[in-house]
């Protein structure tokens, strides 16, 4: 089986106002996507969601400069990487019909490169 990397993007601005309840509920419906992938023969490999992304810092390399270390993320977007899942499945086809049951506003679906001897990015 494959692995890929859910990483998951929404807007903060839900965390502005959010109650107690309302975190629980968030997180049954994480809870339902869980048993949805076991029932579907895959399997969450690991996951975690991520703080705010105005607790990030940016290291950015620089050829023939020391690296620069910036607060917050690199690029400017609406929606923020809130957290991830690492899921097997049995193929990529798999892997996007169980990204369609994840409670999250926008799911990015990535295999996982295979970076042992011999191995390397697929064409």
């Amino acid at each position: 089986m494959a692995q890929y990397m859910f990483l998951l993007y929404d807007s903060e601005e839900w965390y502005d106002n959010l109650t107690a309840d309302e975190w629980q509920q968030a997180m049954k419906l994480h809870g339902a996507f869980s048993e949805a992938v076991e029932k579907a023969g895959a399997r969450i490999l690991g996951g975690e969601a991520l703080e705010r992304s105005t607790t990030a810092s940016t290291v950015r390399q620089r050829e023939g400069a020391d690296p620069l270390v910036t607060d917050g993320p690199f690029i400017e977007t609406k929606e923020a990487l809130g957290g991830y899942y690492v899921v097997e499945a049995r193929d990529l086809d798999q892997a996007l019909e169980l990204a369609k049951l994840c409670p999250s506003g926008n799911v990015e679906v990535r295999p996982v490169m295979d970076t042992s001897e011999g191995a390397g990015p697929q064409a």
